[in-house]
């Protein structure tokens, strides 16, 4: 399957008007929550306080999701100002607004398992005489807090972020998992939300892709989950985060070389394992796609197809998230800028909440899909 093969994304469909003919109110499009629920799909999208504050987006949002996650509102760094306290101020908000518009919550991160995104007090905690014990303690402290908090709202939570290094195929070495060991890490993580959180589909997520040069992440993910279910440890599903893109790279060569055969392998390896799949933060990188935008959109729309339609040939796949839905608010602004210095492109909806090909992709994705069977209690 080529990724730019659905030319049938990039042109509308046109209903002809007779010469005189009165012309009808334009239909507003169905939701891509409606899209995704016909299929048994959950769509939705990031919501964090830097585009929270904007009544625009919420409305975006509340119109187009069926759940939202918070951006980095439910992550060590916001909840946690010190050893001892946690502040709720910024989750709870978002968390009340999600409910008020009846949007379901996922949960994200009770564990980001990287020194480069852990609170700069836990890196120079002091873990005392017993440092195994006070490791445990806070983990166990702070993952128990948070899941047993929003346990009647989050039914899905990201327990564990990216604890694989892609470039070794190993565990991070963390604050926590030098005294504890990096599986040991993990395990009490996942063991702690399931008390905690006794019916929260709970997920493992990660960046791991379809580029052909990603297969030691792969092989490393896949060795990770398997020790965790022969341990005993309650893993539910994989969130493959699905950033699209080649690596964020400033090389004009497309979106890089993808390896679907060895994708679905991994998938197959995973879906064998009796997890669930979770899309959990689509969106396409496109610095290296054209300055026009009308090549540029069509090919993220093209991508974006032919990757949802592989994922939901898999009937595991029941919830696909994107991280955004406007330009506006996209994480990737912040990252390396374009050389033609043009404002990147990479989610659903332009910086004016305008509707894309992608928009359109992802709905085409979703009316194409076959019903999901329920996900196991």
């Amino acid at each position: 399957m080529g990724v730019n093969r659905r030319d049938v994304l990039l042109g509308g469909v046109c209903a002809g008007v007779a010469a005189g003919a009165v012309r009808a109110a334009p239909k507003q499009p169905s939701s891509l929550a409606t899209l995704g629920a016909a299929k048994g799909i959950r769509f939705g999208s990031t919501v964090g306080l830097r585009n929270f504050e904007d009544p625009a987006y919420r409305a975006l949002n509340a119109r187009e999701c069926a759940l939202i996650v918070p951006e980095t509102e439910m992550k060590w760094v916001a909840l946690r100002p010190d050893a001892k306290r946690f502040d709720f101020t910024a989750a709870d908000r978002i968390v009340a607004w999600s409910r008020a518009n009846s949007l379901g919550v996922r949960g994200h991160t009770l564990l980001w398992h990287a020194d480069r995104w852990t609170p700069d007090w836990l890196k120079a905690h002091d873990f005392g005489p017993r440092p195994r014990s006070e490791a445990e303690r806070l983990l166990t402290q702070h993952v128990s807090t948070v899941a047993s908090r929003y346990a009647s709202v989050v039914d899905s939570f990201d327990v564990v972020n990216e604890a694989i290094n892609p470039d070794t195929g190993l565990i991070n070495e963390t604050a926590l998992s030098k005294p504890l060991g990096g599986e040991r890490t993990i395990d009490i993580a996942f063991q702690t939300a399931r008390i905690a959180a006794t019916k929260a589909q709970l997920v493992y997520n990660d960046f791991m892709s379809w580029a052909a040069d990603n297969e030691r992440h792969r092989t490393a993910i896949l060795r990770l989950l398997e020790g965790m279910k022969k341990r005993g440890v309650p893993v539910d599903a994989l969130g493959v985060q699905s950033h699209l893109g080649s690596k964020f790279s400033d090389t004009p060569t497309g979106l890089g070389q993808i390896d679907e055969a060895a994708w679905r392998r991994f998938l197959d390896e995973v879906t064998g394992m009796g997890l669930d799949l979770l899309v959990t933060e689509l969106d396409v990188h496109d610095n290296p796609l054209p300055t026009e935008i009308g090549s540029r959109d069509a090919q993220v729309a093209a991508h974006t197809r032919a990757y949802l339609d592989l994922m939901l040939s898999y009937p595991q796949t029941r919830t696909v998230m994107c991280w955004g839905l406007s330009d506006r608010y996209s994480w990737l602004n912040d990252f390396r800028p374009r050389p033609d210095k043009l404002p990147k492109r990479p989610l659903p909806f332009d910086a004016e909440f305008r509707p894309k090909p992608m928009r359109e992709a992802i709905a085409a994705a979703f009316t194409a899909a076959a019903p999901r069977p329920p996900r196991r209690a």
